[in-house]
């Protein structure tokens, strides 16, 4: 019997894939001899892809074609990001054997989800662990690159319900035909669309950051989690690679792609008006160049008290830091730059975390591998507040809203608005739990944002001492699972699920 994979459901072909993936941190355990390793990831690929090649087998060619492949893709994205993880972190449990399989689990969500959290010390985990860590937070990168069109956009989610005009396809005339079709032939054709582009920016920063110093193994992990947004890093940070600031210019343009979609892709109306129309691009240029010049404004004035204020090199190389850093958690990627730390020893000023968390709250673009509540939701806000000014200095004035935001839909600000409000009680709900947990109001409150915004070297810099991940309970270590899972698919994702017209077919 021949079978097709477009007859087959979405989460079976999401598992085979992850069985395959398998392979790679296999043959490079095998390459260094670390052959436990080596045969935990080749035994557990073959036996998943023995399993869901029979239950393929079993099916048949019963297509899901007329299901509402909108209930199926939504649910797909859900178990993917709560089960998947759980095959994920076999190999990598029976690999470390030096830790609990609820850890390898929790550490399997931060990937799958972009978090990147540190669960592990630098150094505890052999080079085929760190590749696989870097490899999963890359492969759930491009899953929520194709998910964002495939799934949430047709359900007007993920930031597409403040703007309907810029949903994917929706300039081609083809909106009605593609929420029309299958759930896996939009996720394929996604892929086909995407997938090229992802592997390639990815191949050429690899290739960008090996001439600039990295080794390979280093270059490779460090140009995946950029392009995920995970800030997975296989030495403990950008710091610690062979780069420097090179290799940091590089990677500052390469997060760029996670501002916004247009950056990277022309299937949203907006593409037709230009990078230099375009709302989230503009909004986060001012926030990256904005927030670190009253940063350097702040170190300098304080400078002059110390008798450093003439230095011009070390405040040029704060400044640096400072823009990098702010761009790298604008993104909600994480990387601390090495520089981040000169402006303290300039000024002798330390920089509170609490604007690393504002800067991973507000978040990337919409429908990139970025976090956060969205650089658009911000803009929407930004322009009902400007517009509402103006009426009370002219209350009779009409006058157009110009190009820029055309993209923002009639009830743009009122979604926004709505969504970050279930955004705040999302932050308070979970900093209740983790704080009935055990944990402190500011552990909490870095736990809570850093998963929710999937942002996770948070918990390392937004505190003044680093949240040690692994020693939570099991309790917290649950409760910051699943803030993850619900930061990666958003509130109103899961509010969908509970609208009966979705349920029928």
């Amino acid at each position: 019997m021949r079978l097709r994979l477009s007859d087959q459901p979405l989460f079976l072909v999401l598992v085979a894939a992850a069985a395959a993936s398998m392979f790679a941190p296999a043959l490079m355990a095998l390459s260094i001899e670390e052959f436990l390793t080596a045969r935990s990831f080749f035994y557990a690929g073959i036996i998943g892809i023995v399993a869901t090649w029979m239950i393929a087998l079993a099916r048949g060619n019963r297509s899901w074609t007329g299901r509402n492949a909108d209930l199926v893709g939504i649910l797909s994205l859900l178990a993917a990001y709560i089960l998947i993880p759980a095959y994920l972190a076999i190999p990598f449990h029976e690999s470390l054997r030096s830790t609990s399989f609820l850890n390898a689990y929790v550490e399997m969500i931060s990937a799958l989800t972009t978090t990147g959290a540190p669960l592990f010390e630098p150094g505890r985990l052999n080079p085929a662990l760190e590749l696989w860590r870097a490899q999963v937070g890359w492969m759930g990168g491009l899953m929520i690159w194709v998910a964002a069109a495939a799934v949430l956009a047709p359900l007007n989610l993920g930031g597409f319900e403040v703007t309907l005009a810029a949903a994917p396809g929706s300039f081609e005339g083809e909106t009605d035909r593609f929420r029309r079709a299958d759930i896996l032939r939009r996720v394929l054709r996604g892929t086909a669309q995407l997938g090229p582009t992802y592997i390639f920016l990815t191949a050429v920063l690899w290739v960008l950051l090996l001439v600039n110093g990295d080794d390979a193994f280093v270059a490779l992990c460090h140009a995946m989690s950029t392009m995920a947004t995970s800030g997975i890093s296989p030495v403990g940070g950008l710091p610690d690679g062979a780069s420097g600031i090179p290799g940091e210019m590089v990677i500052f343009l390469f997060l760029i792609f996670a501002l916004s979609r247009v950056s990277f892709s022309s299937d949203t109306s907006v593409s037709r008006f230009g990078l230099h129309l375009d709302p989230e691009l503009r909004m986060g240029a001012l926030i990256v160049v904005g927030v670190p010049v009253l940063l350097f404004l702040r170190h300098w004035i304080a400078a002059f008290e110390v008798d450093e204020g003439e230095n011009l090199w070390l405040g040029l190389r704060a400044l640096w830091g400072a823009l990098f850093t702010v761009m790298s958690f604008l993104t909600t990627t994480g990387f601390e730059s090495a520089e981040w730390d000169t402006a303290r020893s300039w000024s002798g000023l330390g920089t509170p975390g609490m604007i690393l968390m504002g800067l991973a709250i507000m978040g990337g673009g919409v429908a990139t591998t970025a976090g956060g509540v969205k650089l658009m939701r911000v803009f929407a806000l930004y322009l009902n507040g400007l517009q509402e000014m103006q009426r009370l200095v002219h209350p009779s004035a009409v006058s157009g809203i110009g190009v820029v935001a055309r993209r923002i839909g009639r009830q743009g600000a009122y979604h926004a608005w709505v969504f970050f409000m279930l955004f705040a009680m999302s932050l308070a709900a979970l900093m209740m739990l983790l704080a009935l947990s055990g944990q402190n109001f500011e552990d909490s409150t870095v736990l809570a944002v850093s998963a929710l915004t999937t942002t996770g070297p948070l918990l390392t810099l937004a505190s003044e001492t680093p949240i040690d991940l692994a020693g939570l309970g099991l309790g917290g270590k649950l409760v910051f699972a699943g803030g993850m899972v619900l930061g990666r698919l958003e509130l109103l994702a899961f509010i969908a699920l509970l609208n009966p017209d979705l349920w029928r077919d």
